[in-house]
């Protein structure tokens, strides 16, 4: 883990404990009292063997797409995305950090789609322009997904083999997958690796005419 990304955890630690500004959009909802942070609303819709079935209604990501190696592509990614959410927009508005990161690496794991969830209620519609012509805004239409949970170190050989599961699971019982698996990190990464909270997800089509 690089001294750049730590530094740029440190940050957005800054950014969640210190008191809110009038242009602040402020975490309201999910608040995990443990880490002050906001975590990514969901329903828990149903339990397969090894995996959740969830409902994720409409939310909206900020995101820097990468090129490299899993983990030196995810921390590039970071600068920028905490930078925004910090004021560097074309209105200076400051988000409040939320849990997870999201990371969506290609199948060769040579690009890589590293986002931040925006606070949840947030409208596309309201949230500033960017600066940094490399970060995006895009509203993620309500949907249901699959996903495992795990503890440990984040690498891609693990997530990697967790996406074959979810694969594996989810065409057993009958459901169809939409896009490649996706991987969220809930932890800052001094967190000691058995205690980190990690998921591997695959976004689901039509999931409710298969019998929710």
């Amino acid at each position: 883990m690089t001294v750049r990304f730590i530094l740029a955890e440190l940050r957005v630690c800054l950014i969640t404990l210190t008191n809110p500004e009038p242009n602040r959009i402020q975490a309201k909802k999910g608040i995990n009292s443990t880490a002050m942070t906001e975590h990514q609303p969901f329903d828990l819709v149903a339990k397969l063997d090894g995996c959740e079935i969830r409902y994720y209604p409409k939310y909206v990501l900020v995101q820097v797409k990468t090129r490299g190696e899993f983990a030196s592509a995810a921390n590039r990614a970071f600068g920028p995305l905490v930078n925004y959410i910090s004021g560097r927009n074309k209105e200076r508005t400051k988000f409040a950090m939320t849990a997870p990161v999201i990371h969506l690496p290609n199948s060769q794991a040579t690009e890589h789609l590293v986002s931040f969830v925006l606070p949840a209620g947030t409208e596309i519609k309201d949230i500033p322009l960017p600066i940094d012509a490399e970060v995006k805004c895009v509203e993620v239409a309500p949907h249901y997904a699959a996903a495992i949970k795990f503890r440990g170190l984040a690498s891609y050989e693990h997530f990697n083999s967790l996406g074959t599961k979810l694969r594996e699971i989810t065409k057993a019982a009958g459901l169809q997958t939409v896009g490649d698996p996706y991987y969220a990190r809930f932890d800052p990464p001094w967190k000691p690796g058995f205690l980190r909270h990690n998921e591997a997800l695959i976004a689901l089509a039509d999931y409710p005419s298969k019998g929710k």
